[in-house]
């Protein structure tokens, strides 16, 4: 089914306009989420307290100011506020050409569709088969929900993707986190090359990783409803994970699991001597694991009878 689109917008550079619909890329909502209750049940609602008098403000007297010493405000009434946001103009408008690499992807924000309008079908053609010919992407302005954002306009599979980009004082500089440099030994590189070459692939396909927080909680929702008792899962052990080894010999380690994998061949090294018998997690996480896909493909058969209702 097509995605509805959530706009109506021209992209433009030059003399160039192309008529374009915006759509949104992702599903935030398709969380799980949680309301709090009262004790009774029933649903609670928020309220804002003066913290002065300790008296609910009702929205309506509510106002916004900006604190810009401890506990002192400038106030803007809604008026005011409105006079600055900006302007909707319902273009994009493309500044410049980069080529994509240019963009570190840190810079990310929230991604959105971009199709062709209607009589915008062979200019928007033209655009991506021109982006994608160069290798680049464009660097864009446009202004949505009240508010100016840069964006990069990209080439995704048939068609463009406006991403919306963070400004640069939204991103903390990563020398604030004082890496240090450290010598890495010959030896030590050519094992992790190994161990690189040897799980490495050429694609990502989303479809290989699963919410699996996310099932394991429909799961128990499922059960709550069907009156059954939650099943509990056994935690992470934080002081297992936590524990120092020697570099080289958990390279070794992880090339000897990993057996013939690619770039392996007779170069695979036995696994080194351990220092300690770890417990079976994997034994023991196995009735856990398959209770939890039983229970969710229960849940699953259950809501779908429930929605047929």
């Amino acid at each position: 089914m097509a995605t509805r689109s959530i706009a109506s917008m021209t992209l433009g550079f030059g003399l160039v306009s192309i008529p374009v619909k915006l759509h949104s890329a992702t599903e935030p909502s398709a969380g799980v989420h949680f309301h709090f209750l009262a004790p009774d049940g029933s649903r609670l609602s928020q309220q804002y307290v003066s913290k002065k008098t300790g008296e609910v403000v009702e929205r309506a007297d509510m106002k916004k100011g900006y604190e810009f010493e401890k506990d002192r405000y400038v106030v803007f009434s809604a008026e005011e506020l409105d006079a600055l946001d900006a302007t909707a103009s319902h273009t994009i408008d493309i500044v410049s050409f980069v080529p994509i690499e240019a963009v570190d992807p840190i810079f990310y924000d929230r991604a959105y569709y971009l199709s062709p309008d209607t009589r915008g079908a062979k200019p928007y053609g033209l655009l991506r088969a021109a982006m994608q010919e160069t290798g680049r992407c464009a660097l864009a302005r446009f202004t949505f929900h009240g508010r100016q954002h840069v964006a990069q306009v990209r080439v995704s599979g048939d068609g463009l993707v406006l991403q919306q980009l963070l400004y640069g004082d939204e991103v903390r500089p990563q020398s604030e986190l004082g890496i240090g440099s450290v010598k890495v030994s010959a030896p030590e590189l050519k094992l992790a090359v190994q161990l690189i070459e040897q799980i490495s692939k050429d694609t990502y396909d989303p479809a290989e990783f699963e919410d699996e927080e996310k099932t394991r909680v429909l799961a128990a929702i499922d059960e709550k409803i069907e009156g059954k008792k939650v099943v509990e899962f056994e935690p992470v052990d934080a002081k297992r994970s936590a524990k120092v080894i020697d570099l080289m010999e958990a390279l070794r380690a992880s090339l000897g699991k990993q057996g013939g994998g690619k770039g392996a061949g007779d170069r695979s090294t036995p696994e080194a001597p351990r220092r300690g018998k770890a417990p079976d997690r994997a034994a023991a996480g196995t009735p856990a694991r398959r209770e939890t896909k039983a229970a969710a493909s229960a849940g699953a058969a259950s809501r779908r009878a429930r929605a047929g209702k």
